[in-house]
């Protein structure tokens, strides 16, 4: 518990000396919403199916079906998910500190809900659908409702072709201005805090190696070891909801975060 205490002080003073502070976040930091990652024993969204046969490109325009059953749970919980403490300090952290922006692995559109502004998702996100056939575009609160209560495949109400979120799937190409955007914060910055990612998905996950060479300071907050945790100059093993809070309080002293 000192050693926790210690770690986190160390954290403190790196971000106290900070002036542009750039945040990785992965799907541990929207666990505490109810949220599942990918990755974690019994819990994952991987655990009972195998991501080649149902979340590839290919396997969507082959059989959309299957993907739509595998993520309907997902959807249903993202619909209703509302921030937790970790999302609320990086947006603290962007009004009253160095935070410049976040860079998140995420689909689940939290920080947006906890009211960061600077916000790149890499990976996409479910606020809107495209249809497959006409290539227009719909807000998802539109066309999921059919979808959310009875299971139905969504289609475009211009062509009835098939509508899939604006997510980056197996086999696409991530959006390259978000990406482009997202490695001109990293190597800005001269602070990286990477909250809630495993990082083994590139190439977001080599994001924090991108800061550290670019001379920036690395801060990693993760519940479990990641593959670069020995290039950072601080590395937390605790839920991120914990950790982030008391790491965002040294801007806000006095405000309830």
């Amino acid at each position: 518990m000192d050693n926790h205490h210690a770690l986190i002080n160390q954290a403190k003073n790196i971000l106290k000396d900070a002036r542009h502070v750039a945040a990785l976040t992965g799907a541990g930091i929207s666990t505490r919403s109810g949220i599942p990652d990918f990755r974690s024993p019994e819990s994952g969204l991987w655990d009972y199916v195998d991501p080649m046969d149902v979340a590839t490109i290919t396997a969507f325009k082959r059989n959309p079906k299957a993907f739509f059953d595998w993520i309907r749970p997902l959807v249903q919980q993202i619909m209703i998910a509302q921030p937790n403490p970790a999302h609320l300090a990086l947006a603290h952290m962007e009004t009253y500190g160095p935070l410049q922006g976040i860079i998140t692995q995420n689909i689940d559109v939290l920080h947006t809900k906890a009211g960061s502004q600077t916000i790149h998702e890499v990976h996409g996100h479910m606020r809107e659908a495209t249809c497959m056939q006409c290539l227009e575009t719909f807000q998802s609160s539109e066309i999921l409702n059919g979808y959310l209560e009875n299971g139905d495949i969504p289609r475009c109400p211009t062509c009835a072709g098939v509508l899939k979120p604006n997510v980056i799937l197996f086999g696409e190409i991530l959006p390259m201005m978000v990406l482009n955007r997202a490695k001109r914060l990293t190597q800005a910055c001269d602070v990286m805090l990477v909250a809630g990612s495993s990082l083994e998905v590139a190439p977001a996950g080599d994001l924090p190696m991108l800061a550290k060479f670019s001379g920036a300071q690395v801060i990693i907050v993760n519940y479990d070891e990641t593959h670069l945790d020995y290039l950072a100059d601080v590395v937390i093993h605790a839920d991120v909801a914990d950790v982030l809070p008391q790491l965002a309080a040294i801007f806000m002293p006095d405000a309830a975060i």
